[in-house]
């Protein structure tokens, strides 16, 4: 049974969803992309239950987590992540994050390189400044009035089909989008937002190094922007382990479900037979 928690920031409450298993020796952080709410992971929550303690949490600004002052940064989201994890006595965590969420995921990464038992990046990119042009950053800081510009009826199209190719997979993020319908503003603020502060933490050129078993997953049909680029390079100045799933976009975890699953296993299965250790260099 997932329990449904809640934590006070000074910018707002994030609510999050958990089950415990007292002999985990992990706990498996889900955390969802922009826009994306707890639901991203249902199926990677309902196979991982009762094997491990389990995490998701609908991310600041997001969905239960509103209203939600947007005054925090990506390094406040990886600091509130590991007071809500430290609060329940779920340590060694190993962070699942898919896009944005994968970012979150290299931030906690930084601030908590001695907690980090594990990581994989579904559908992220590397945080690193090297692997962004400047007019990337430009951009990014500049998606709010992008998205307040185009119709709800575009939007709700490129949210869902734009993301996902399982007829499960897009009708999640349809039911997740129709649920800000008539709050396009709040929509395109939180968006926006997300971008900005990506791009920030990018900006402050950290190492961002991943001090861990870790994995990068990525769907062959993931359009979204630029992401099969950077994985190839990700793999290839790391390292680290790459898997392409066929069939899937930029949602794989919802696309192909029992292949993710699989290979999260397996990297869990690593975290507890090996120390922490660096996957890179």
């Amino acid at each position: 049974m997932l329990l449904q928690r809640e934590y006070r920031t000074r910018c707002g409450v994030i609510h999050y969803w958990i089950s415990k298993k007292k002999d985990s020796e992990v706990t498996l952080v889900f955390l969802p992309g922009l826009t994306a709410d707890h639901r991203l992971f249902d199926k990677q929550m309902a196979y991982f239950k009762g094997k491990y303690s389990v995490f998701v949490w609908d991310a600041p600004g997001h969905a239960s987590s509103f209203p939600f002052d947007f005054t925090f940064d990506l390094f406040d989201k990886a600091a509130w992540l590991d007071e809500i994890l430290s609060a329940e006595g779920m340590a060694h965590p190993v962070i699942i994050g898919q896009s944005m969420g994968g970012y979150v995921g290299q931030a906690y990464a930084q601030l908590f390189p001695e907690k980090i038992k594990g990581f994989v990046s579904i559908d992220s990119a590397p945080l690193q400044r090297s692997y962004v042009t400047a007019a990337e950053i430009w951009l990014l800081k500049r998606m709010e009035p992008v998205y307040r510009y185009y119709p709800w009826k575009w939007l709700l199209q490129s949210g869902t089909k734009g993301i996902a190719v399982s007829a499960y997979g897009r009708k999640l993020m349809y039911d997740t989008m129709k649920s800000y319908e008539g709050q396009k503003a709040r929509y395109a603020k939180l968006a926006g937002h997300g971008f900005r502060i990506l791009a920030e933490a990018m900006e402050k050129d950290l190492p961002y190094r991943i001090p861990c078993p870790a994995l990068l997953v990525c769907g062959e049909k993931d359009h979204a922007g630029s992401c099969i680029r950077y994985n190839k390079a990700w793999h290839k100045h790391t390292g680290i382990r790459l898997e392409w799933i066929k069939n899937a976009g930029h949602n794989s975890n919802t696309d192909a479900p029992e292949k993710v699953n699989r290979l999260i296993e397996e990297l869990v299965i690593k975290c507890n037979c090996s120390s922490v250790k660096t996957c890179e260099g």
